[in-house]
């Protein structure tokens, strides 16, 4: 690959931020808005069987998160693989082309956005001042044990049979028919293991994608992954990836993201991004989710300016996370002083 398109592919959240006024916001919990409006999503593709059901709730979706301030939209992939697909009786085709129109979608919500925010009919107070606001998209690639559906994607532990070649050729085809979406940038989402983040990043170079990455990992400690590597480890994984751009934390209890961030903060330049869980604690074996006390929505928000100093540059939110709470953190970002005048990361 050209230095050439390594420089821009390096420079695209740097560039993007400094747009954004120093900080982003990233959209909320998918998964739960769909079923709030009337999708059934009791399945093994979870929110990617709306690509095929319901493509109208996931824009509605994509809709609700822009009007309540987002800057980056991740699409409706997390779940979808082609495997998966396949499985449930669809053709190899019918799924790569699903894949693909998970973007589309993303990409037309955008554009329906920007024509009505022109038009003058959103009634909202986040959606941008005097210029177009910048939005980008992200395409989802959820875990190898999203697609298990077995709750591995929340312990990391995917038995002795599963080599990082095992996950990079679970992967691939999907990395590349995303890759070549039309995206912004891949989203590698949930990252449990140290192992699969390896996966990534080898994929992203022998497969020469020239877009850019962002790779999240997700803590049930504040200290290790679910599989028990340490996150800093995982996260060298990620720094020394060309592509990555960002590296974060998602899917993980608010309460652990400050001291995940300063651990972060010391180990990269690359900027940060952060969207944590509402708080409630899933319960795999019932499969259901449980209030977790002393935390709530009002106190995800009020700690966004404790991640925002700790060094993060990125915020939103992960499962049970709603637009109202994406539009208070869009509120609590708009009322701090742009940050476009400190030095930017990566320089």
């Amino acid at each position: 690959m050209g230095s050439f398109v390594k420089e821009e592919t390096s420079s695209l959240m740097t560039d993007f931020l400094e747009k954004c006024g120093g900080y982003a916001v990233v959209d909320g919990g998918f998964a739960t808005e769909l079923q709030r409006h009337g999708a059934d999503i009791n399945d093994r593709l979870w929110s990617a069987k709306c690509l095929i059901t319901s493509p109208h709730l996931v824009t509605k979706v994509h809709l609700d998160y822009l009007e309540s301030g987002a800057n980056i939209i991740i699409t409706a992939s997390y779940q979808a693989t082609i495997q998966g697909f396949v499985a449930k009786g669809l053709s190899v085709g019918e799924a790569e082309n699903l894949l693909r129109r998970s973007v589309e979608i993303t990409y037309e919500a955008r554009e329906i956005f920007y024509n009505r925010w022109t038009k003058g009919s959103w009634d909202f107070a986040y959606a941008g001042k005097a210029s177009r606001r910048p939005i980008l998209v992200a395409a989802s690639v959820g875990s190898y044990g999203a697609y298990l559906a077995d709750g591995s994607e929340y312990s990391g532990i995917y038995g002795d049979s599963v080599s990082k070649e095992t996950l990079k050729d679970f992967h691939r085809r999907r990395v590349q028919i995303l890759a070549k979406s039309g995206a912004d940038l891949i989203a590698f989402e949930t990252i449990p293991n140290k192992l699969e983040a390896e996966a990534y990043a080898d994929l992203l170079e022998e497969e020469d994608i020239d877009i850019p990455a962002w790779f999240s990992f997700t803590s049930k400690d504040g200290v290790s992954v679910p599989r028990g590597d340490s996150v800093v480890e995982c996260a060298k994984v990620a720094d020394s990836c060309k592509n990555v751009v960002a590296i974060g934390i998602n899917c993980t209890a608010p309460r652990y993201i400050h001291a995940l961030i300063i651990s972060l903060r010391q180990m990269t330049r690359k900027p940060i991004v952060v969207y944590p869980n509402s708080g409630e604690v899933y319960d795999g074996l019932n499969k259901k989710w449980i209030k977790s006390e002393g935390e709530s929505e009002e106190d995800f928000v009020s700690y966004v300016s404790k991640w925002r100093d700790a060094g993060a540059s990125l915020f939103g939110g992960c499962c049970r996370t709603t637009p109202n709470t994406i539009r208070a953190i869009a509120k609590v970002l708009s009322d701090e002083p742009s940050a476009a005048s400190k030095p930017k990361f990566g320089q």
